[in-house]
Protein backbone atom coordinates (compact mmCIF):
# COMPACT_ATOMS: atom_id res chain seq x y z
CA UNK A 1 0.00 0.00 0.00
CA UNK A 2 1.24 3.48 -0.82
CA UNK A 3 -0.19 6.97 -1.09
CA UNK A 4 1.49 9.32 -3.56
CA UNK A 5 0.60 12.97 -4.01
CA UNK A 6 2.29 14.05 -7.23
CA UNK A 7 2.55 17.76 -8.01
CA UNK A 8 -1.06 18.66 -7.23
CA UNK A 9 -2.15 22.22 -7.94
CA UNK A 10 -5.62 23.67 -7.41
CA UNK A 11 -6.81 26.97 -8.83
CA UNK A 12 -10.03 28.75 -7.88
CA UNK A 13 -10.23 31.39 -10.57
CA UNK A 14 -6.95 33.28 -10.30
CA UNK A 15 -6.32 32.12 -6.73
CA UNK A 16 -3.79 29.30 -6.33
CA UNK A 17 -4.99 27.38 -3.27
CA UNK A 18 -2.51 24.49 -3.66
CA UNK A 19 0.74 24.93 -5.56
CA UNK A 20 2.65 21.86 -6.82
CA UNK A 21 2.46 19.81 -3.60
CA UNK A 22 4.11 16.38 -3.59
CA UNK A 23 4.73 13.77 -0.91
CA UNK A 24 4.54 10.00 -0.45
CA UNK A 25 3.52 7.75 2.44
CA UNK A 26 4.63 4.14 2.09
CA UNK A 27 4.05 2.61 5.52
CA UNK A 28 1.42 2.74 8.30
CA UNK A 29 2.01 5.84 10.43
CA UNK A 30 0.49 9.13 11.55
CA UNK A 31 1.57 12.06 9.39
CA UNK A 32 0.81 15.53 10.74
CA UNK A 33 -0.37 17.99 8.10
CA UNK A 34 -0.01 21.53 9.42
CA UNK A 35 -0.44 25.06 8.21
CA UNK A 36 -2.09 28.35 9.12
CA UNK A 37 -5.70 29.07 8.20
CA UNK A 38 -6.05 29.42 4.44
CA UNK A 39 -2.76 27.63 3.72
CA UNK A 40 -4.35 24.91 1.55
CA UNK A 41 -4.61 22.02 4.03
CA UNK A 42 -8.31 21.29 3.63
CA UNK A 43 -8.17 21.70 -0.15
CA UNK A 44 -5.29 19.22 -0.31
CA UNK A 45 -7.18 16.73 1.85
CA UNK A 46 -10.28 17.03 -0.31
CA UNK A 47 -8.18 16.32 -3.40
CA UNK A 48 -6.62 13.25 -1.75
CA UNK A 49 -10.07 11.87 -0.94
CA UNK A 50 -11.46 12.57 -4.40
CA UNK A 51 -13.95 15.22 -3.28
CA UNK A 52 -12.13 17.79 -5.41
CA UNK A 53 -10.31 17.31 -8.70
CA UNK A 54 -6.89 18.94 -8.94
CA UNK A 55 -6.23 21.51 -11.63
CA UNK A 56 -2.92 19.74 -12.22
CA UNK A 57 -1.10 16.74 -10.76
CA UNK A 58 -2.58 13.54 -9.37
CA UNK A 59 -3.10 11.38 -6.30
CA UNK A 60 -2.16 7.71 -6.65
CA UNK A 61 -3.12 4.91 -4.25
CA UNK A 62 -1.67 1.49 -4.98
CA UNK A 63 -0.93 2.53 -8.54
CA UNK A 64 -4.46 3.82 -9.22
CA UNK A 65 -5.38 7.45 -9.75
CA UNK A 66 -7.93 8.87 -7.34
CA UNK A 67 -10.92 10.38 -9.11
CA UNK A 68 -14.59 10.91 -8.38
CA UNK A 69 -15.67 7.77 -10.29
CA UNK A 70 -13.25 5.27 -8.75
CA UNK A 71 -15.61 3.85 -6.12
CA UNK A 72 -13.43 0.84 -5.31
CA UNK A 73 -10.56 3.16 -4.45
CA UNK A 74 -12.79 5.41 -2.35
CA UNK A 75 -13.66 2.44 -0.16
CA UNK A 76 -10.00 2.35 0.93
CA UNK A 77 -10.24 5.91 2.28
CA UNK A 78 -11.88 7.14 5.47
CA UNK A 79 -12.46 10.90 5.71
CA UNK A 80 -13.44 13.12 8.61
CA UNK A 81 -13.95 16.63 7.18
CA UNK A 82 -13.41 19.69 9.29
CA UNK A 83 -17.07 20.64 8.93
CA UNK A 84 -18.18 17.09 9.91
CA UNK A 85 -21.45 17.01 7.90
CA UNK A 86 -23.97 14.62 9.46
CA UNK A 87 -27.55 13.58 8.74
CA UNK A 88 -28.74 14.91 12.07
CA UNK A 89 -32.31 13.61 11.78
CA UNK A 90 -31.03 10.02 11.88
CA UNK A 91 -30.23 8.12 15.04
CA UNK A 92 -26.53 7.36 15.52
CA UNK A 93 -26.86 3.64 14.69
CA UNK A 94 -28.94 4.42 11.60
CA UNK A 95 -26.37 6.89 10.31
CA UNK A 96 -23.44 4.53 10.88
CA UNK A 97 -25.25 1.62 9.23
CA UNK A 98 -26.05 3.86 6.28
CA UNK A 99 -22.44 5.04 5.85
CA UNK A 100 -21.12 1.50 6.27
CA UNK A 101 -23.35 0.07 3.56
CA UNK A 102 -22.70 3.13 1.38
CA UNK A 103 -19.02 2.16 1.57
CA UNK A 104 -19.80 -1.32 0.29
CA UNK A 105 -20.10 -3.34 3.50
CA UNK A 106 -22.62 -6.17 3.71
CA UNK A 107 -25.39 -5.86 6.30
CA UNK A 108 -23.66 -8.47 8.48
CA UNK A 109 -20.26 -6.80 8.25
CA UNK A 110 -21.85 -3.42 8.97
CA UNK A 111 -23.37 -4.76 12.20
CA UNK A 112 -19.98 -6.17 13.24
CA UNK A 113 -18.19 -2.92 12.53
CA UNK A 114 -20.95 -0.89 14.23
CA UNK A 115 -20.23 -2.66 17.51
CA UNK A 116 -16.51 -2.01 17.13
CA UNK A 117 -16.74 1.71 16.31
CA UNK A 118 -19.39 2.31 18.98
CA UNK A 119 -17.04 0.83 21.57
CA UNK A 120 -13.88 2.52 20.30
CA UNK A 121 -15.43 5.95 19.77
CA UNK A 122 -17.43 5.98 23.00
CA UNK A 123 -20.87 5.95 21.37
CA UNK A 124 -22.60 2.99 23.05
CA UNK A 125 -24.65 5.24 25.33
CA UNK A 126 -26.03 7.36 22.47
CA UNK A 127 -26.51 4.79 19.68
CA UNK A 128 -30.27 5.26 19.67
CA UNK A 129 -30.24 9.02 20.09
CA UNK A 130 -30.96 11.29 17.12
CA UNK A 131 -27.78 13.05 16.11
CA UNK A 132 -29.29 16.54 16.42
CA UNK A 133 -29.60 16.02 20.19
CA UNK A 134 -25.92 15.27 20.67
CA UNK A 135 -23.27 17.64 21.99
CA UNK A 136 -20.55 18.88 19.66
CA UNK A 137 -18.12 16.40 21.20
CA UNK A 138 -20.42 13.45 20.56
CA UNK A 139 -21.08 14.63 17.01
CA UNK A 140 -17.33 14.71 16.44
CA UNK A 141 -17.08 11.12 17.68
CA UNK A 142 -19.88 10.10 15.29
CA UNK A 143 -17.90 11.70 12.47
CA UNK A 144 -14.80 9.72 13.40
CA UNK A 145 -16.87 6.53 13.65
CA UNK A 146 -18.19 6.98 10.10
CA UNK A 147 -14.63 7.52 8.86
CA UNK A 148 -13.46 4.14 10.19
CA UNK A 149 -16.58 1.94 10.05
CA UNK A 150 -15.65 0.43 6.68
CA UNK A 151 -12.11 -0.37 7.92
CA UNK A 152 -10.27 1.78 5.35
CA UNK A 153 -6.52 1.57 4.80
CA UNK A 154 -6.10 5.35 4.61
CA UNK A 155 -7.57 7.83 7.10
CA UNK A 156 -7.75 11.55 6.34
CA UNK A 157 -8.67 13.35 9.57
CA UNK A 158 -9.25 17.10 9.55
CA UNK A 159 -9.24 18.40 13.15
CA UNK A 160 -10.47 15.11 14.70
CA UNK A 161 -10.29 16.33 18.31
CA UNK A 162 -12.24 19.54 17.70
CA UNK A 163 -14.92 20.00 20.34
CA UNK A 164 -13.76 17.15 22.58
CA UNK A 165 -13.07 17.52 26.29
CA UNK A 166 -9.59 16.56 27.61
CA UNK A 167 -10.63 13.00 28.54
CA UNK A 168 -12.20 12.45 25.12
CA UNK A 169 -9.09 13.84 23.42
CA UNK A 170 -6.91 11.29 25.21
CA UNK A 171 -9.22 8.48 24.10
CA UNK A 172 -9.23 9.62 20.48
CA UNK A 173 -5.44 9.94 20.47
CA UNK A 174 -5.13 6.39 21.77
CA UNK A 175 -7.47 5.18 19.05
CA UNK A 176 -5.54 7.00 16.31
CA UNK A 177 -2.26 5.54 17.61
CA UNK A 178 -3.73 2.03 17.50
CA UNK A 179 -5.13 2.54 14.01
CA UNK A 180 -1.75 3.79 12.78
CA UNK A 181 -0.17 0.39 13.39
CA UNK A 182 -1.95 -0.84 10.25
CA UNK A 183 -3.31 2.28 8.52
CA UNK A 184 -2.00 5.41 6.84
CA UNK A 185 -3.27 8.39 8.86
CA UNK A 186 -3.01 11.98 7.64
CA UNK A 187 -3.93 14.25 10.54
CA UNK A 188 -4.60 17.97 10.29
CA UNK A 189 -4.71 19.90 13.55
CA UNK A 190 -3.84 23.27 15.06
CA UNK A 191 -2.86 21.60 18.34
CA UNK A 192 0.90 21.20 18.05
CA UNK A 193 1.12 19.10 21.21
CA UNK A 194 -1.18 16.62 19.48
CA UNK A 195 1.24 16.40 16.57
CA UNK A 196 4.17 15.84 18.92
CA UNK A 197 2.23 13.12 20.77
CA UNK A 198 0.98 11.26 17.68
CA UNK A 199 2.97 11.95 14.54
CA UNK A 200 6.15 10.33 13.30
CA UNK A 201 6.35 12.76 10.38
CA UNK A 202 5.34 16.38 9.85
CA UNK A 203 4.31 18.20 6.68
CA UNK A 204 3.84 21.98 6.79
CA UNK A 205 2.04 23.86 4.03
CA UNK A 206 2.02 27.64 3.66
CA UNK A 207 0.37 29.71 0.94
CA UNK A 208 -0.32 26.52 -0.99
CA UNK A 209 3.30 25.33 -1.02
CA UNK A 210 4.81 22.48 0.97
CA UNK A 211 7.54 24.15 3.04
CA UNK A 212 8.55 21.25 5.31
CA UNK A 213 8.58 17.46 5.08
CA UNK A 214 10.51 15.95 7.98
CA UNK A 215 10.30 13.09 10.44
CA UNK A 216 10.01 13.83 14.15
CA UNK A 217 13.54 12.54 14.64
CA UNK A 218 14.86 14.83 11.92
CA UNK A 219 13.19 17.81 13.58
CA UNK A 220 14.80 16.92 16.90
CA UNK A 221 18.29 16.08 15.66
CA UNK A 222 18.88 17.94 12.42
CA UNK A 223 19.68 21.21 14.17
CA UNK A 224 17.01 23.08 12.23
CA UNK A 225 16.54 26.45 13.85
CA UNK A 226 17.41 30.13 13.76
CA UNK A 227 20.71 31.79 13.07
CA UNK A 228 20.90 35.56 13.52
CA UNK A 229 23.84 37.44 12.02
CA UNK A 230 24.37 41.15 12.56
CA UNK A 231 26.31 43.04 9.90
CA UNK A 232 27.46 46.67 9.80
CA UNK A 233 24.90 48.39 7.62
CA UNK A 234 25.81 48.34 3.90
CA UNK A 235 24.21 50.47 1.22
CA UNK A 236 21.85 47.75 0.00
CA UNK A 237 20.32 45.39 2.61
CA UNK A 238 18.31 43.56 -0.03
CA UNK A 239 21.48 42.71 -1.97
CA UNK A 240 23.08 41.31 1.20
CA UNK A 241 19.99 39.19 1.91
CA UNK A 242 20.08 37.88 -1.65
CA UNK A 243 23.74 36.88 -1.26
CA UNK A 244 22.92 34.90 1.89
CA UNK A 245 19.90 33.31 0.24
CA UNK A 246 21.90 32.25 -2.80
CA UNK A 247 24.92 30.94 -0.88
CA UNK A 248 23.25 29.19 2.05
CA UNK A 249 19.80 28.26 0.69
CA UNK A 250 17.98 28.81 4.00
CA UNK A 251 14.27 28.10 4.18
CA UNK A 252 13.66 31.74 4.98
CA UNK A 253 15.56 35.01 5.38
CA UNK A 254 14.13 37.90 7.37
CA UNK A 255 15.87 41.28 7.48
CA UNK A 256 15.53 43.88 10.23
CA UNK A 257 17.31 47.24 10.46
CA UNK A 258 19.17 48.73 13.41
CA UNK A 259 20.72 52.16 13.75
CA UNK A 260 24.06 51.21 12.21
CA UNK A 261 23.51 47.56 11.31
CA UNK A 262 21.22 45.05 9.71
CA UNK A 263 20.24 41.71 11.19
CA UNK A 264 19.49 38.69 9.07
CA UNK A 265 17.49 35.91 10.68
CA UNK A 266 17.94 32.64 8.80
CA UNK A 267 15.81 29.53 9.19
CA UNK A 268 18.29 26.79 8.35
CA UNK A 269 18.36 23.01 8.12
CA UNK A 270 21.46 22.64 10.30
CA UNK A 271 22.48 25.54 12.49
CA UNK A 272 25.32 23.43 13.91
CA UNK A 273 27.29 23.62 10.65
CA UNK A 274 26.14 26.87 9.05
CA UNK A 275 27.98 29.30 11.33
CA UNK A 276 31.39 28.66 9.75
CA UNK A 277 29.85 29.15 6.31
CA UNK A 278 28.39 32.48 7.42
CA UNK A 279 31.80 33.65 8.68
CA UNK A 280 33.47 32.68 5.41
CA UNK A 281 30.69 34.37 3.42
CA UNK A 282 31.14 37.63 5.32
CA UNK A 283 34.90 37.55 4.77
CA UNK A 284 34.55 36.79 1.06
CA UNK A 285 32.13 39.69 0.52
CA UNK A 286 33.79 42.21 2.80
CA UNK A 287 30.91 42.33 5.29
CA UNK A 288 31.81 43.43 8.83
CA UNK A 289 30.11 40.89 11.08
CA UNK A 290 29.08 42.39 14.41
CA UNK A 291 27.46 39.33 15.96
CA UNK A 292 26.30 35.77 15.40
CA UNK A 293 23.90 33.68 17.45
CA UNK A 294 21.91 30.52 16.94
CA UNK A 295 19.13 28.61 18.64
CA UNK A 296 17.70 25.15 18.22
CA UNK A 297 14.11 24.50 17.26
CA UNK A 298 10.95 22.90 18.45
CA UNK A 299 7.86 22.28 16.38
CA UNK A 300 6.19 25.53 17.43
CA UNK A 301 9.24 27.56 16.49
CA UNK A 302 9.63 25.78 13.15
CA UNK A 303 5.94 26.30 12.39
CA UNK A 304 6.11 30.02 13.15
CA UNK A 305 9.27 30.59 11.17
CA UNK A 306 7.96 28.80 8.09
CA UNK A 307 4.48 30.33 8.07
CA UNK A 308 4.87 33.93 9.27
CA UNK A 309 4.98 36.54 6.52
CA UNK A 310 8.21 38.05 5.29
CA UNK A 311 9.23 41.65 5.89
CA UNK A 312 9.41 44.58 3.49
CA UNK A 313 12.51 43.27 1.72
CA UNK A 314 10.43 40.51 0.18
CA UNK A 315 12.82 37.75 1.24
CA UNK A 316 11.12 34.41 1.88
Amino acid sequence: MSLKVEGITKLFGDARAVDNVSFEIDKPSVVGFLGPNGAGKTTTMRIITGFLAPTDGKVVIDGENVDANNFALHSKIGYLPESNPLYTELEVHEYLKFTGQLSGLSAKRTRERLGYVAERCGLKEVLYEPIYRLSKGYKQRVGLAQAIIHDPKILILDEPSSGLDPNQVIGIRQLISELATEKFVVLSTHILSEVQALCSRVLIINKGKLVLDATSDELQHSGMGNVVVAIKAPADAVAVANIFQSALQPRKVTVSHGKDSISLQLVVEDNNNVREKIFDLCVANGFKMLGLSSSGSDLEKVFRELTLGSDETGQQ
